[in-house]
């Protein structure tokens, strides 16, 4: 249904005097994707200030079959909270729904409103000597909303797990505007369908989550970091089983880089350096930490006999482990700066996708030879979370190509690499989600099944698909 101007003041009566913005300058910034491949168009932008005036405006847009875009920090990747160019969907932006509600330490738990920022989260909790673990590049300004709507992984899913495993309740506005309330915080409840797996990854297709429950973890005030040199892919994992049997599950973060990657973030992201004196193909990021102290467990101890172990079956080159936190903040700046480091190459034609972990080496072999049959002299630039077999599959145009001729492969690139991906049982999509982006591959990797189910699904619970259009289906 259209947008009148009757619905436009109706709904801005809703929001309030704070929580609405109808100016086109003002509007730009929720309208256009960090990376300039979506650009929407909306009339209005709504701003509610509580779950209540959330249920409201959805319940007055579900009886005019008006359509909503919900947003978080706009910090997503594949187009999922960008509306259309159409300019028939309103957008709804989850920030000021930004309160912690509840710190509970004996529950090991905190409740938080879907706009609250991931790095304010992880800093109050390790105020009160607690970790909320999931970290990725954009926790200055992403919100928790979009994380959960996204089931967002990031550097600590190896030994934490997705969103999926760091929530224990849901706050959820349905589209017909009534609240699910789920906020139970229960580890144990085994009373039918575990309804709130509906809305994590669900991308506000379903639902708009205000709320939510998080479990915290005891803070690791113990940490090593050590960046290694690795002969090969198989090395790493070979690497990674020593590890996690040497630590006793102390292996939070497993990431592996090329030696071209080290070289773009080292030549264009000041103050980085490369701290090891010759140059490598391949190399890790490991890091082990702990919740007990020193005197129970020293991890300096463990990481020197994991990699003195590895260097004995010619599993580690050479590498360096960082003695104090100036030193491992580099070594992350060089894992977490990849891909802001690759816009200074030009075109970047990018994959986020899983495998299993004893595939990978087969899978970079397979796709190195595509990307350089279809386009030669193109930079393939793999990186990633190799201990939950999460990879960054990002290929930079040819030094000497036209940017615009190398992005027009986009789409060809994509499906063969995804093709590859199928042949390993693996996944296009790892931790990006689908948004408007991915859509195609959905109705091409998915089984009928599959995608039937989740259309009864969505059928079920948005008859009048008002709730996020386009976006993972079709």
């Amino acid at each position: 249904m259209s947008i009148t101007p009757q619905h436009i003041d109706k709904l801005k009566e809703i929001s309030g005097s704070k929580g609405w913005i109808d100016d086109q300058q003002a509007m730009q910034p929720f309208l256009i994707e960090p990376r300039d491949k979506y650009l929407g168009k909306t009339p209005l932008v709504l701003l509610p200030d509580s779950t209540e005036k959330v249920a409201e405006i959805i319940t007055y847009c579900a009886h005019h079959k008006i359509a909503l875009v919900p947003q978080g920090g706009n910090t997503g990747l594949v187009g999922g909270s960008i509306p259309t160019t159409s300019g028939n969907e309103l957008l709804i932006s989850l920030r000021r729904l930004n309160l912690v509600r509840e710190t509970n330490a004996h529950n090991q738990t905190m409740t938080v409103e879907a706009g609250c920022i991931l790095s304010d989260i992880q800093d109050l909790a390790q105020k009160n000597d607690f970790l909320f673990p999931l970290s990725l590049a954009a926790e200055g300004s992403c919100m928790i909303g979009g994380n959960l709507s996204t089931n967002a992984g990031g550097v600590n899913v190896l030994h934490y797990g997705n969103m999926r495993n760091l929530v224990l309740g849901l706050e959820v506005v349905l589209p017909n505007g009534e609240i699910w309330h789920g906020l139970n915080g229960l580890r144990k409840d085994n009373t039918g369908y575990d309804l709130k797996q509906l809305f994590i990854g669900a991308e506000g297709t379903l639902g708009i989550i205000t709320a939510a429950t998080l479990k915290l973890f005891p803070f690791p005030h113990e940490k090593q970091t050590a960046l290694v040199a690795v002969p090969s892919p198989q090395a790493a994992i070979d690497l990674l089983t020593i590890a996690r049997t040497i630590s006793g599950g102390c292996i939070t973060a497993f990431e592996l880089m090329p030696r071209i990657g080290i070289e773009m973030v080292t030549r264009h992201m000041s103050g980085l350096r490369d701290p090891m004196t010759a140059p490598y193909n391949w190399y890790v990021l490991l890091e082990c930490t702990s919740s007990l102290s020193r005197d129970l467990l020293d991890l300096e101890q463990v990481m020197e006999r994991i990699l003195t172990t590895a260097m004995e079956k010619d599993l580690v080159l050479d590498g360096v482990i960082a003695k104090n936190q100036n030193e491992s903040t580099n070594l992350w700046g060089l894992r977490e700066n990849l891909s802001e480091a690759q816009r200074h190459e030009g075109g970047s034609i990018k994959h986020d996708i899983s495998i299993p972990i004893s595939a990978i080496p087969e899978f970079l072999t397979d796709a190195g030879k595509l990307v350089e049959n279809m386009i030669p002299g193109a930079r393939p630039v793999p990186f990633g979370h190799l201990g939950d077999g999460n990879l960054h599959y990002n290929i930079s145009q040819p030094i000497e190509m036209d940017r615009q001729v190398f992005l027009d492969k986009w789409h060809d690139l994509n499906r063969n690499i995804h093709n590859i991906v199928e042949k390993f049982n693996g996944s296009f999509s790892a931790e990006h989600g689908i948004g408007r982006m991915k859509t195609d591959e959905m109705s091409h990797y998915k089984t009928k099944v599959e995608m039937d189910l989740m259309r009864q699904i969505k059928k079920t619970l948005d008859p009048d698909n008002i709730m996020n259009p386009g976006v993972i289906l079709t």
